[in-house]
């Protein structure tokens, strides 16, 4: 009895096969570290204060012009890190859709994101809100980063996202 040679067809299509595996399991993890971080990941990386975001001003009160500080009594902690807001209302607009509301850059200076890929703190009085996403500045000493920000925003901003992944990769 002759042994058979595996046929030309199933050869390709085995190694299409381990083609299409390979590539599912680079997207999972793709996915996974810029969407899963773990909650330590996120309170290692973003900016905190006593395990308190934005300094404890309500990350929703910037969407609707003015930041305000939170309530002490009203918080809530999403993945690790804690917000806290003025009223019950802007508490449950940020759990519907916490994405939104969070700062780019785990609420660092997206100037100096953009410009060093250097974690700097931030006045969280000092913002601006971009294609829905809140953007937080350094502003002391007289010097105002989101004045240089507003200068040169396209690159600042791709290079800040560029900086911005290589940290949380």
């Amino acid at each position: 009895m002759a042994s058979q040679k595996p046929s030309l067809n199933s050869n390709r299509n085995l190694r299409h096969l381990v083609k299409i595996i390979a590539s599912l399991l680079v997207l999972a993890f793709a996915i996974q570290s810029v969407y899963g971080q773990s909650e330590e990941f996120r309170k290692q990386h973003f900016n905190t204060k006593k395990n308190l975001a934005l300094e404890g001003y309500d990350p929703v009160s910037y969407f609707d012009g003015s930041p305000l500080e939170g309530d002490p009594d009203l918080k809530y902690a999403f993945k690790g890190i804690t917000y806290q807001f003025v009223s019950a209302g802007n508490l449950a607009k940020f759990k519907l859709a916490p994405d939104k509301y969070e700062p780019a850059y785990g609420g660092w200076c997206a100037y100096a994101m953009g410009d060093s890929g250097e974690k700097v703190k931030i006045d969280p009085e000092t913002f601006k809100i971009l294609d829905g996403k809140l953007y937080l500045f350094y502003n002391f000493w007289g010097n105002n980063t989101l004045d240089d920000w507003k200068k040169n925003e396209k690159k600042l901003k791709d290079d800040a996202d560029l900086n911005w992944n290589k940290i949380v990769r």
